[in-house]
């Protein structure tokens, strides 16, 4: 078994894989004072509960954007299933190719590459992916896969907690799409303009960046993924498919090109 971890500032995402095959996939608060210990139980109670054989894992990759929490990680790994992660950019690169500047790739989160090498391999190109975390994140790659760049925003929760933190009156909203932006209640109004004009926002960028790419519109997949894509893609119809394991699967194929080149 191989497993995979997506490290973001907000969840640390595991995924276990037979193969290519994902068998179970969990998640836990990404937390900057969290012991090696409190990982390694966390995740080795997950294996006892789903049933699974925890010496059966023949290593560990990871991709992460939050450098402070991975030394933990890495000795939870090392402790309880007495592995030495595989981590992108330190210890493989994705494999993305990048246009014009070729160092780029060093300043590319790892998150975000290892979702478009994901997305490449399932999808093809071109290719519009979004990411919606703790930020929100666009890349885009051309029809041979090359990426010519990207945007970042804030993402829905942390626009909606802005509101909320930095104004007197106004309340902290449920994340739900209104059926009119004409609100008569505050709280339903505060839902129109936070996420009706996320929506228009994300309509924009996307035909924005299908524009910049130059590539006939309709050979442009957009794939989102993250734990609002769905919210966002059930309300607009310029996301072609919703992939909630993107960065997982993208991680099982860096590592399937790292094995074959060691």
């Amino acid at each position: 078994m191989l497993m995979v971890i997506d490290v973001g500032n907000t969840n640390m995402v595991f995924g276990i894989y037979e193969h290519s095959r994902l068998l179970n996939t969990f998640r836990m608060t990404t937390e900057e004072n969290i012991t090696s210990d409190e990982i390694g139980l966390k995740v080795w109670t997950y294996f006892q509960r789903s049933k699974l054989d925890e010496t059966a894992v023949e290593d560990v990759i990871i991709c992460s954007v939050v450098p402070r929490v991975m030394h933990t990680l890495t000795n939870a790994m090392i402790k309880y299933f007495n592995k030495m992660p595989i981590v992108v950019g330190e210890h493989t690169p994705s494999g993305l190719v990048y246009a014009g500047n070729s160092d780029y790739g060093s300043h590319h989160g790892a998150d975000r590459s290892v979702a478009c090498v994901g997305a490449l391999k399932k999808y093809g190109a071109p290719l519009i992916v979004l990411d919606f975390g703790t930020a929100t994140k666009i890349d885009v790659m051309d029809h041979n896969g090359v990426y010519q760049g990207g945007s970042i925003l804030a993402g829905i929760q942390i626009s909606v907690n802005a509101l909320f933190q930095k104004t007197a009156k106004l309340p902290q909203v449920e994340l739900a799409v209104p059926k009119k932006v004409l609100g008569m209640q505050t709280v339903a109004q505060i839902q129109a303009g936070t996420l009706c004009g996320y929506i228009g926002t994300m309509e924009y960028l996307i035909a924005r960046s299908k524009q910049e790419l130059g590539e006939p519109e309709e050979n442009v997949k957009v794939i989102a993924t993250g734990g609002l894509a769905r919210l966002i893609a059930t309300n607009t119809n310029v996301i072609d498919v919703v992939d909630s394991s993107l960065i997982l699967d993208g991680l099982v194929s860096i590592y399937q090109r790292y094995r074959e080149e060691r």
